[in-house]
């Protein structure tokens, strides 16, 4: 008798994972009688199947970077340019998460459960935050056909309240089909000082000096594709490179922003103007679209006072040497990958943003974007004093409107406007040697990131499956765009496609384009809206690449259409009920989104606990509660009994030379700050920090703070206002160190606690 069958697993079928191969030969008293042993042939990919470096950045606009024709430098990606594809027409869904939920996944947002971001989640299907098990992604279905998967940078496809060391963790990248992780579990991240996972672990937040996120991330993807290329070269690898720029915080080395000193003074609305000639120049616009219109609430550059010239040139000359930084350091991987043997079958997508420019900086820029996720928008007078800090790890800055604006030239609009294409549309590079030769070439069809991961299966000629891991699949709803590659006439594939983010709402069928705006980007707190009556537009987008003409008065019959056609998607695609709340749907209490904490009024931390995420820990906005620590000090001991939150927003309780300090930073605008009235002196010792609200169910208002040490009342003082939503998408709470960002300016991370810190007690209140 035969022994066991050895055909390649790899072969196509609809079902994951492949059946598991068994012993099929004769099995004898001994190996002697027995048919020869034969173990299961290892899993392997389609003959000739590419390797695949997926690229994605974040927060950047069709005009930001020179490669497009903004103002932005990217000599890496102009020279990947030259022996590539740009589609000028492709589309993201105008928000990070769900964007990359579609991409990853190739079903619309709402389908993959990610209808927001996933701090903005709420219980409905299409708005979980939760990526379904139905629709298994790319990085999944690329494992179980051979490849060998790693995903590096920003994922925040995993539901907030699952970010702890307890996970669970079947939605982190590792539960998503990537066999390795690097980067951080949020939907950003200071660039300086990131709390990083390595898979499931806590790798914690790097103390050099230098550091910088984007050098890591690059060193860390060219580290794995050494790593796979030496000790399995003939299996085919699939990189997901996701880095947190150029999203805030605007963060970048010194000598890189003072570059920039003066090239923006001419201001927005001269670099919307600059940009559209460069773009036409390029062959990227057409010669005849016109640029469109400045929103009327967004103010002319010529009508600002020179406070606001010289703070708001500031922030772009940051943001773009910010740009310049992710340009040079996704450079160096590109560089690598075309050493390797196998380049010429590498496939790369260079995915120039995960949406528009994001204009949540408000019109004045700050120096805080948590802040803006709080309903605050900052002033250029609490700003200017602090103007040299800006693009340092002291601030999470977000330039203003205007420069988002003009980061997505020639398109209305920016990040998160889904009903316009300066919130949707974004530059995408494609290389592939292999069956593509020439480069510098651009394609004009119509796609949406949803059909990246068809593309890739077709690629690597892998099936679609059916089902996975015991699921039946929702199908793909992308298509291939693999013939665009070789044939700048090939048909285009995607002839409608709806939109939705915050009920601003896009409908494109062949060549128009419906669009409604609920709400401008910029609008925190946004009150009542009614989606039966609210006013949409119409662009004929054959004739109108800009989107600069509304034609809704002149063809009534074509809206009324396209309007019936988007809410026949949006019910079938999972994108109702509408929900328009802004800054409040962050808030727990009002979504009714999990939390670890929910429920508990009393936390006992035996000792040093650090990394817990905000949406883990306990709930200490807008309602009183206590903290107490029993610790055994030295004279003049200092360090970091408690904290949650950082330089965003949140609260400090720590050691400083023998006071005992008590502190709240109220989103980098304010500093509250009480002391012990004495010195603490050596032993052993209970110290409390008892808080008081004052605000009863408003959000976001004052509170008492007094003092005890061994139970004697130590100090007191009044903390004039709090944070209302949160104090972070990435900082933790921590005990005993300070894994982030300080709270106040009067330590530098990590601040341990020098002693011992034996237990810590959260007692909330109401």
């Amino acid at each position: 008798m035969s022994g066991s069958s050895t055909s390649s697993p790899g072969a196509p079928q609809g079902v994951l994972p492949y059946a598991e191969q068994k012993y099929r030969g004769a099995v004898g008293t001994s190996y002697l009688d027995s048919d020869p042993a034969e173990f299961p042939a290892p899993l392997r990919a389609p003959e000739g199947a590419p390797n695949v470096l997926l690229v994605l950045l974040d927060d950047a606009g069709f005009g930001q970077f020179s490669v497009a024709g903004g103002g932005v430098p990217s000599p890496n990606m102009e020279a990947l340019a030259k022996d590539s594809v740009m589609f000028t027409r492709f589309h993201t869904t105008a928000v990070c998460s769900p964007t990359r939920a579609a991409l990853l996944t190739g079903r619309n947002h709402h389908v993959a459960g990610t209808g927001n971001i996933t701090e903005v989640a709420t219980g409905y299907d299409g708005y979980t935050g939760i990526i379904p098990k139905d629709t298994a992604t790319i990085g999944e279905i690329l494992r179980q056909n051979g490849y060998i998967t790693a995903w590096f940078g920003k994922n925040h496809n995993t539901p907030i309240y699952e970010t702890s060391m307890t996970g669970p963790f079947n939605h982190w990248p590792n539960g998503l089909g990537f066999d390795f992780f690097y980067g951080f579990m949020a939907g950003d991240t200071n660039q300086i000082r990131p709390y990083l996972f390595e898979n499931q672990t806590p790798v914690g937040t790097p103390t050099d000096p230098d550091y910088y996120l984007s050098v890591d991330l690059a060193d860390r993807t060219i580290e794995w594709l050494r790593g796979v290329e030496s000790v399995q070269p003939d299996k085919p690898w699939f990189a997901y490179l996701a880095p947190g720029a150029t999203h805030a915080p605007h963060q970048a080395p010194k000598e890189l922003i003072d570059q920039f000193k003066g090239q923006f003074s001419g201001g927005w609305d001269v670099y919307r103007e600059q940009t559209l000639q460069r773009q036409k120049r390029m062959g990227l616009v057409p010669e005849d679209a016109d640029l469109s219109a400045r929103p009327a609430s967004m103010p002319a550059w010529d009508s600002l006072d020179a406070d606001q010239r010289r703070l708001y040139e500031r922030m772009m000359e940051v943001f773009a040497a910010f740009g310049l930084h992710i340009d040079q350091q996704v450079g160096r991987v590109l560089d690598h990958v075309a050493t390797l043997p196998d380049a010429d079958n590498t496939l790369i997508f260079y995915i120039v943003g995960d949406n528009g420019a994001s204009a949540e900086g408000g019109f004045d820029g700050t120096l805080n974007e948590n802040a803006f996720f709080n309903a605050y928008l900052m002033k250029t007078e609490e700003m200017l004093d602090r103007i040299d800090e800006i693009g340092t790890e002291y601030h999470f800055n977000h330039f203003p409107a205007g420069w988002a604006h003009a980061m997505d030239t020639p398109f209305p609009w920016t990040k998160q406007a889904a009903s316009h294409l300066g919130g949707t549309r974004n530059p995408m590079l494609v290389k592939w040697p292999a069956r593509f030769l020439a480069g510098g070439e651009t394609r004009t069809q119509f796609t949406h990131v949803i059909d990246v991961a068809a593309t890739i299966l077709e690629a690597a000629g892998i099936e679609e499956p059916r089902s996975v891991n015991g699921t039946a699949q929702t199908p793909i709803q992308g298509h291939s765009f693999l013939d665009a590659l070789t044939d700048a006439d090939a048909p285009e594939h995607r002839t409608s496609q709806y939109f939705e983010i915050f009920a601003n709402r896009g409908m494109y069928k062949d060549g128009w384009w419906a669009g409604c705006l609920a709400f401008e980007p910029w609008q925190a707190v946004r009150g009542s809206f009614d989606p039966l009556t609210a006013r949409w537009e119409l662009y004929n987008l054959e004739e109108d690449f800009s989107q600069a003409h509304d034609l809704a008065a002149e063809h009534p019959a074509k809206l009324e259409e396209l309007k019936a056609l988007w809410w026949a998607q949006a019910a079938a695609n999972k994108a109702l009920p509408l929900d328009w709340r802004g800054a409040e749907r962050f808030s727990s209490e009002m979504t009714g989104k999990p939390n670890l904490a929910s429920g508990r009024t009393r936390f006992v931390y035996p000792g040093p606990l650090a990394g817990l995420p905000e949406a883990s820990a306990p709930d200490l906005k807008n309602k009183s509660f206590t903290l107490s620590a029993s610790v055994q000090i030295d004279d003049g001991a200092s360090g970091m009994i408690f904290s949650q939150g950082g330089n965003t927003g949140g609260w400090a309780f720590y050691l400083l030379n023998g006071t005992m300090v008590f502190a709240h930073n109220y989103l980098d605008v304010e500093r509250y700050i009480v002391r012990s009235d004495d010195v603490i002196g050596a032993g052993a010792h209970e110290l409390t920090a008892e808080f008081t609200y004052k605000g009863g169910h408003d959000y976001g208002q004052n509170g008492a703070v007094v003092l005890f040490v061994d139970g004697r009342e130590a100090g007191t003082g009044t903390i004039e206002q709090t944070t209302p939503m949160k104090y972070s998408l990435s900082e933790n709470q921590d005990i005993g160190t300070n894994t982030g960002t300080a709270v106040t300016g009067e330590y530098t991370s990590p601040f341990d606690f020098e002693g011992d810190l034996t237990q810590v007690i959260v007692e909330l209140g109401v």
